[in-house]
């Protein structure tokens, strides 16, 4: 990304403008967006998608009350306060280098890892792969404080707390995760019927959930694999919410290399409580018939989904090019995911 980070930081600048949400609960993704289009070879289309998505993006909400140390556990999980979280976080990666922060904070946040149906942790993700790969200019720092003060404003637990304590894997163990009754609801009404669906905590628990950090680390890969794997099978349950059962776990999966080794377990069972909690809500009862991507490279797989432009379908994408790159033959399930999106979600005009 050398010849291309001055496009990543003008966008980012550019929405650090606005806010994380719009109409009312619809996430921000532009930073994310943004980053993938650059990563992957297209950054010419960058600033004129951020011209298009903008116009429906919103002011950054009026600041309330100033978060402190000493203060902050009052204000987690308070959205009113999200300004005043990203001033926070902004403050504290100015005083302290942003890996110690995030040590810090990851374990106070991951408990709320469904809020917002996962689009802060997924922000958080991106903004850490930007600051791994491509350095650690202003803008991106300002992008990682950003993503944990939005992560630490919509901090939401699941309403049942899961045990794994089988030895299914991930692939299995989503297949056999029961719908919840009624699937017309939004996030908050779906996780509330969680407790009450039958036989859903059961299979939840049955994966395996290795505690060595090294396994730790494989059965999350393992899981964003099965879930992108499963979305050209069952995206169509709701093809946009499902995408975030693959792309969440893939952002805690990215952010590993950079949290102390004893927090991998515990970041191996959020992901999955989460992924399993989405499949559920969404997931329809019968598989589509199979899309194969054929001769199709990774690369012209993504340039489809840049010239689609829907954020959701260049992040699965991306996604689903990071499961295709682990396989030595390449992954044609994986690239087929990518493309059953961009026939599941409309196309950004």
């Amino acid at each position: 990304m050398d010849t291309t980070s001055g496009t990543l930081d003008e966008a980012l600048e550019r929405l650090h403008t606005t806010g994380p949400e719009f109409e009312g609960y619809l996430s921000n993704h532009g930073p994310m967006a943004v980053e993938a289009l650059v990563r992957h070879g297209q950054a010419r289309t960058v600033h004129r998608w951020v011209d298009h998505y903008a116009t429906k993006l919103e002011d950054l909400p009026s600041a309330r009350t100033r978060i402190t140390d000493a203060n902050w556990q009052e204000a987690l999980g308070d959205a009113r306060r999200v300004t005043d979280w990203t001033t926070y976080m902004a403050r504290q990666v100015a005083e302290r280098p942003w890996r110690v922060v995030l040590a810090e904070w990851w374990p106070r946040l991951l408990p709320g890892i469904a809020g917002a149906a996962t689009h802060p942790v997924i922000r958080v993700g991106h903004a850490v792969r930007i600051l791994l790969d491509d350095g650690e200019e202003a803008p991106r720092i300002a992008e990682f404080a950003h993503a944990l003060g939005y992560w630490a404003a919509r901090h939401t637990a699941l309403p049942l707390t899961v045990r794994p304590t089988g030895t299914a894997s991930p692939a299995d163990a989503l297949a056999a995760l029961p719908a919840i009754a009624d699937q017309q609801g939004g996030l908050i009404h779906g996780l509330a019927q969680l407790p009450g669906t039958e036989g859903w905590l059961a299979a939840a628990e049955s994966v395996a959930a290795p505690q060595d950090p090294d396994a730790a680390r494989a059965q999350l890969t393992a899981l964003v694999q099965a879930a992108v794997h499963r979305y050209l099978d069952y995206g169509h349950g709701e093809g946009v919410m499902l995408v975030h059962s693959a792309t969440a776990p893939n952002a805690v999966l990215r952010t590993l290399p950079v949290l102390p080794r004893e927090l991998w377990a515990p970041s191996l069972g959020a992901a999955w409580a989460a992924g399993a909690a989405i499949t559920s809500l969404y997931s329809p009862e019968a598989a589509l018939p199979r899309l194969r991507a054929g001769t199709l490279t990774p690369e012209e797989v993504f340039e489809r989904a840049a010239a689609h432009g829907d954020e959701h379908a260049i992040k699965l994408t991306d996604t689903a090019l990071d499961v295709a790159s682990w396989a030595p033959a390449g992954d044609d399930r994986a690239l087929s995911a990518a493309l059953r999106s961009l026939e599941l979600i409309p196309p950004f005009h």
